[in-house]
This record gives structure tokens, C-alpha cells and sequence, in this order.
């Protein structure tokens, strides 16, 4: 904001103060009591044929402001959209007319009147009487449709919200998903459940933690970058399904697809596997897309995604040989390494196979899957927490969902094995000493949980935050998060 803006803020905000004096030194409160609200703006416009001629109680937010000499119109808004009022000297009486043409675009007052149409069919409250509920000490921005500085909507939410009707949708949308899931959830017989966000330990994802300082037990705790672990100790004690919804967060970059703090669902269910995951999840999937939009077809961007079910199917190897014409499947990690160097990945020499496989995916193959596609067969060096597949131990029961090139869902059939847990740990253990900051750490609670005995499961984690920017066709992460993570600055 330049030096001149800021002196026009300031004089504007010093003439509100002055009205807001004024106001208190001739007896009015500018911060009012309780109004009893009778109906709402979309209410009225909805059940218009009853209500003609009625009188109603509405209370809202001064929008706009058409007056001359001894009547008017204003337009009023509420949390379900915007209605006009009327206002007549005769009828109102002339000190609380006069008090009415003082009020400033911003004020939210209450009325009261009669339902009426005018000659061009506007259907309009005629203002009886009204009360001043909450002065307004700033105006709002003038223009917020045309305004270039998305940073400033995002850092001041409560300012999109009240001008940019739309984005008030975005976020309606978003309760209607996560509805939904927890429905879907409920009704498969899952029973939704809280576990630790500052934990002793920062495990369940490859991620760097946020960490924190207890004083009175002086000890380091972390928010949890996962859901996992703690759920899959419930499956340990008798837990059959579990699931919950709630915010990780991860000590990462910010981008259009990334935020600090996030919500995730994660869901585990005993005696299951991977194709019970990928059953539940496009049945989940087509449910939450035909309750909100009442297609299986969305635009986002200038892409249709489908999400009618089955899902396109490939394994890592698969998808790789695909956008490549290499093929991996001999797991060695010295001829893989050749293959890298020639397609161009700068890979170290004694890289792993499994490491040097998804560099490549990951290279060459994301920015493909536009239509939901489920990606099976991940090494088990870039999946400590997945079970080993039984014909190919380098490999693992795993998948992740790509929709529109990004990972929305990642999910396991769970590994139940102590011995082999440790042995992965160790390995990431290893890693981390060695400089990888995102590599797992060794958590003895966990694998003493899993000694007493954890059945076979499935579990899933899927990013809520990106499935509602799909279903919104929302450009930015920052677009369907009420409050962002944004670097301070001056208002």
C-alpha cells in the first residue's frame, strides 16, 4: 500500500471515528444488543409469495446506499446473500431518517418492515424501523472484483468473504465434502476417532516436523506430521475401523499445492488390504463428486475429470516403461542407475534401485495422470510403513491416486510384521544420519505396540485440501483454506 493510500485509510477511518463519537455523545450505542432475526435475505426471496406484505425482522450488513431527499433504497447482506430495503422519511420519522442517511457502507444494522415488490418487480423490505448493531470503522475496498492483490484477500479473509460471493461457495462446497466423507465413513461402520497433534515422536509420513517445548514436562514435542501411527495403535487394541479428519502439518515449502498446515482423512481397517483401500476410495470418491456437483464429470481448468469408477490402474514399473520405453524390472540398482543418466536424471552413483524408479515416475510420469489413476507396485525403500509384495520383495503393497498430475490419496496394505517395521526404521535411521532431514525416525512405542500382536489392515491417507481445490476449481491451496499460512506483513 502506497504512502497516499495509507493517509486516505487513515483520514477515513478518523471521519468513522468522529460519526462514532457523535453517536454516543446523542445517546445511541454504535455496538448494539441482540436483534431477533425473523428471516434472511434468501428466505425472503424464496418464499415471496407468502410473505408478501408480511412483516419481517432481518439484520445484515450495509452494502449500498441510493438516497434522496425524503426516501431511498439500500441493499442489505447477509450470511445468504443480499436483499433491498426501502426507507421513507414518513415512514420512519425524521430523527431516525436522518440517523439512516448517516450510516456508512460497512455498518451492519437490523430492520424491521413490510415484504413488498416494486414497480420493477425488486423484491424490497420497507424499512420501519432499524437498529444500529455494529459501527464500521474502515470502508471496504471499492472495485474487490477487479483487485490484483489476491495476497491481501488472502491474508484479510473475513474482507473476501463479506465482497466476493464466490468465494464464500468455495468454502460451503468444502463443508459439503467433508460431510459427505464423514457419512461415507459412518456408514461403512467406521467409528471416528482423535488422536495427538503434539507428539513425542514425528512419525507416519517423510516430512519435516514443526517442534515445540513443553516446560513443565521439559521436553521437545512435535506436531504431528501424520495420522498414522496413533491409529494404527488403536487397530492394536481392538479397533476394527477407525478414521479421522484433521489437521497435520509439515515443516515444508509453500507453493499453489502446499500449505504448513493441512487437512488429511486417514482411515484403517483390520483385516483388509490394499484392493479394499482402492474399492472404498472410488466409492467414496464418486459419492463426495455426485453429492456436491451431481455429475461424475468436473472442469478444472480447461481438463474434464471423470470420476466414474473404475479408475485407470498402472504399476510404477508399468507407467515408467510407458513415458519412457525403459524398463526397471530387473531391480538392479547399477544398470537402473545407466538408465537414469541416460534419460537425464541427476541420480548419485549408489542410489538405490527402488530411489532411482521413483525419480523417474516422478520425473517423467506425474504430469501425465490427469483422470484419477491409481499408481500400485512402490519400492519398499520409499515406503517403510507398506507391506512387502509377497512375489517381489523389493517392491510393496502400495498406491497412490493421481488426479489431475497431483497426489490426492496414498495407501498401504499395512505392515504388521515387528522384526521388519524395526529393520525398515533402521534403515531410515541410517538415512537420516547421513542428511536426509525428511527420513523417518525410530519410534519404540509404536513397535512395541505392534509386538503384542497388529492385525493384517488396509489404511489410507487422502489430502482433503486438494480434493476440494479440484472440486471447486480452485487455482491455489490458498483459495479453499479459510486462513493460510502467509509471512507477516503491515495492514
Amino acid at each position: 500500500m502506497s504512502t497516499q493510500e495509507k493517509q486516505q485509510d487513515a483520514d477515513l477511518f478518523s471521519v468513522r471515528r468522529e460519526k462514532l463519537d457523535e453517536l454516543r455523545s446523542s445517546g445511541i450505542e454504535p455496538y448494539g444488543d441482540r436483534f431477533p432475526v425473523t428471516h434472511r435475505a434468501a428466505e425472503i426471496a424464496s418464499r415471496y409469495d407468502e410473505l408478501e406484505g408480511q412483516e419481517v425482522a432481518i439484520a445484515g450488513r450495509l452494502m449500498g446506499k441510493r438516497i434522496q431527499g425524503k426516501a431511498g433504497f439500500a441493499d442489505l447482506q447477509d450470511f445468504t446473500g443480499k436483499i433491498q430495503v426501502y426507507v421513507r422519511r414518513d415512514d420512519m420519522g425524521e430523527d431516525v431518517y436522518k440517523l439512516f442517511k448517516k450510516l456508512d457502507i460497512g455498518d451492519i444494522i437490523g430492520i424491521s418492515g413490510r415484504v413488498f415488490r416494486t414497480g420493477s418487480q425488486a423484491i424490497t423490505v420497507a424499512v420501519a424501523s432499524f437498529s444500529l448493531l455494529s459501527k464500521s470503522l474502515r470502508p471496504l475496498p471499492e472495485k474487490w472484483h477487479g483487485l490484483k492483490d489476491v495476497d491481501l484477500r488472502y491474508r484479510q479473509r473475513y474482507l473476501d468473504l463479506i465482497v466476493n460471493p464466490d468465494v464464500k461457495e468455495a468454502f460451503l462446497t468444502r463443508v459439503r465434502i467433508i460431510k459427505e466423507i464423514r457419512r461415507f465413513m459412518d456408514d461403512l461402520n467406521y467409528i471416528e476417532v482423535e488422536t495427538p497433534i503434539m507428539q513425542p515422536i514425528a512419525g507416519g509420513a517423510t516430512a519435516r516436523p514443526f517442534v515445540t517445548h513443553h516446560n513443565a514436562l521439559d521436553m521437545p514435542l512435535y506436531l504431528r506430521i501424520a495420522l498414522e501411527l496413533y491409529l494404527k495403535r488403536l487397530l492394536v487394541g481392538g479397533f476394527e475401523k477407525v478414521y479421522e479428519i484433521s489437521r497435520v502439518f509439515r515443516n515444508e515449502g509453500i507453493s499453489t499445492k502446499h500449505n504448513p498446515e493441512f487437512t488429511m482423512l486417514e482411515f484403517y481397517q483390520a483385516y483388509a488390504d490394499l484392493g479394499d483401500m482402492i474399492t472404498i476410495t472410488e466409492e467414496m470418491l464418486s459419492s463426495v463428486v455426485q453429492s456436491v456437483s451431481d455429475s461424475m464429470q468436473i472442469r478444472y481448468g480447461e481438463q474434464e475429470i471423470d470420476f466414474t469408477p473404475p479408475y485407470k490402474r498402472m504399476s510404477m514399473l508399468e507407467a515408467v516403461r510407458s513415458y519412457t520405453n525403459e524398463d526397471f524390472s530387473h531391480f538392479d540398482a547399477g544398470l537402473a542407475y545407466e538408465q537414469a543418466r541416460s534419460l537425464g536424471l541427476a541420480v548419485e552413483r549408489g542410489t538405490s534401485w527402488g530411489k532411482i524408479l521413483n525419480e523417474a515416475f516422478e520425473t517423467f510420469v506425474e504430469d501425465k495422470l490427469v483422470q484419477p489413476t491409481f499408481i500400485t507396485g512402490h519400492p519398499v525403500d520409499i515406503s517403510p510403513l507398506a507391506r512387502r509384495n509377497r512375489e517381489y520383495p523389493l517392491l510393496t503393497e502400495r498406491f497412490e491416486l493421481f488426479i489431475n498430475t497431483w497426489e490426492i490419496a496414498n495407501a498401504f496394505t499395512e505392515l504388521n510384521d515387528p522384526i521388519d517395521q524395526r529393520q525398515r526404521f533402521e534403515q531410515q535411521v541410517q538415512e537420516r544420519e547421513h542428511g536426509d532431514e525428511e527420513a523417518h525416525v525410530m519410534d519404540e512405542d509404536f513397535l512395541n505396540a505392534m509386538e503384542y500382536g497388529m492385525p493384517p489392515a488396509g489404511g489410507e491417507g487422502i489430502g482433503i485440501d486438494r480434493l476440494v481445490m479440484i472440486l471447486t476449481n480452485s487455482p491455489s491451496i490458498r483459495d479453499v483454506i479459510l486462513f493460510p499460512t502467509m509471512r507477516p506483513r503491515e495492514i
